[in-house]
């Protein structure tokens, strides 16, 4: 038979296991549960049942505004607890959270420290007050507050179990206030690209009138010029048109590959006659800066499957990058070759080159590897961006390759190989 002191040993035992599994469960609880609102409700519920008394609330420190506001209370409206101000030099809550020290009163309904606004708008009298702070890394996040035990007053084994449950609720509330901000930050990251995308679709759209009368009358003037130096005006407004336009279309496929409305219309078809589709468009401009173009690929057809006029938009981007960094007078290499179940088109060129820390980043929409207030080449930064969007949107693959700066630069792109 055992004795009363054995008995009461069994009973404490029992009580410490029965304590810990409940904290653990806890810890698993507030680790799974990233709901800001939520977590607070639960780690205040949890506190009232671990401890036994009548309500638990939360304080939090408010950085921009140094001071601690209740972000939770057993029995409470949040909202309306907020906008209580708890002062930190001159209340209980203050106290713990300068001190970082556990704080036990149970009579602290006479203690001149005790902050009775907050009793009277949760309409529960303090009598008994254990608080804890809620530590996070080297700093304190708040204070975690148990008020009123039911049976006898708070004690030491209660402070240590309330300092248990606020170290584990710093870690999770900073979790999910980190999750929050992060979901703000990428909302207004889709709002502004929202804005951004229908702003150049908008003013793509609205360009295009304007720009068409003046191809128009600089047409008109080209037929009729008389004279060197008029046909040379006439052609310099012309060009200058041409080039405006080209801008706009670029503006208007990055807006419909932004908004996934691009529709595209594979067929087969040999690479080489997309090559040749977009070596037909670019031909006049490289000639113009007297830029030799390299073909380095055989006639017998490698067939794939893809949208022509997409895929020959993608190398004409490409082409025309190639065209704005090179040197006037040197060459521009096109190749093709087969490997297995792909096929490997480059285009090379003996340009600036791109340093090795920005070979990814010239994909980005707008980026430009010159600073703007100092750039000696054109273009909006989005030809690259447009290329490798049209690329992989037919499950293929664009990079870039350079031994650095002033060492030219060789684009690649890889297209699945579709059977004659």
């Amino acid at each position: 038979m055992q004795t009363p002191s054995k008995t009461g040993q069994l009973r404490d035992l029992e009580g410490r296991q029965k304590l810990l599994l409940r904290l653990v469960e806890l810890s698993v609880t507030l680790n799974s549960t990233l709901d800001l609102d939520e977590l607070l409700q639960l780690i205040t519920a949890t506190a009232t049942e671990l401890l036994e008394c009548e309500a638990a609330s939360i304080l939090l420190y408010d950085e921009k505004n140094p001071r601690l506001y209740f972000a939770a209370a057993t029995g409470s409206d949040p909202a309306q607890l907020a906008g209580i101000p708890v002062p930190i030099d001159s209340s209980l809550a203050g106290t713990i959270f300068r001190t970082n020290q556990p704080l036990i009163l149970n009579n602290a309904d006479q203690d001149p420290r005790h902050y009775s606004l907050v009793s009277d708008h949760v309409k529960i009298k303090t009598h008994s007050l254990l608080g804890v702070p809620m530590p996070i890394k080297d700093r304190t996040m708040g204070v975690l507050e148990a008020i009123n035990k039911r049976e006898g007053g708070f004690t030491d084994s209660d402070a240590a179990i309330l300092s248990v449950t606020a170290a584990h609720a710093a870690i999770a509330i900073n979790n999910a206030r980190l999750l929050k901000s992060t979901q703000q930050a990428l909302e207004k990251v889709k709002v502004t690209n929202q804005i951004k995308s229908h702003f150049l679709s908008l003013a793509s759209h609205e360009l295009r009138t304007p720009l068409g009368i003046i191809i128009g009358y600089a047409t008109f003037l080209q037929n009729g010029a008389r004279g060197e130096s008029a046909m040379d005006n006439a052609n310099h407004v012309l060009g200058a048109a041409e080039q405006m336009r080209v801008l706009l279309d670029q503006m208007n496929n990055l807006t419909l590959l932004q908004s996934d409305e691009m529709e595209m219309r594979q067929m087969k078809i040999p690479i080489q006659d997309v090559l040749h589709f977009a070596i037909d468009e670019i031909k006049y401009t490289a000639a113009r800066r007297d830029l030799q173009l390299v073909l380095a690929f055989r006639e017998d057809p490698i067939f794939v499957s893809v949208d022509p006029e997409k895929t020959t938009l993608a190398f004409v981007n490409l082409l025309n990058n190639a065209i704005r960094f090179s040197p006037e007078g040197s060459e521009i290499t096109i190749g093709a070759v087969a490997q297995e179940k792909q096929v490997l088109v480059w285009v090379e060129d003996r340009g600036i080159g791109i340093p090795v820390d920005k070979l990814q980043k010239i994909f980005e929409e707008f980026y430009q590897i010159e600073p703007p207030n100092t750039r000696h080449y054109g273009g909006l930064g989005i030809g690259l961006a447009i290329a490798k969007g049209l690329i992989e949107a037919q499950d293929g693959n664009i990079w870039a390759e350079s031994a650095g700066e002033g060492q030219g630069s060789t684009f690649k792109v890889t297209l699945r190989i579709t059977k004659e």
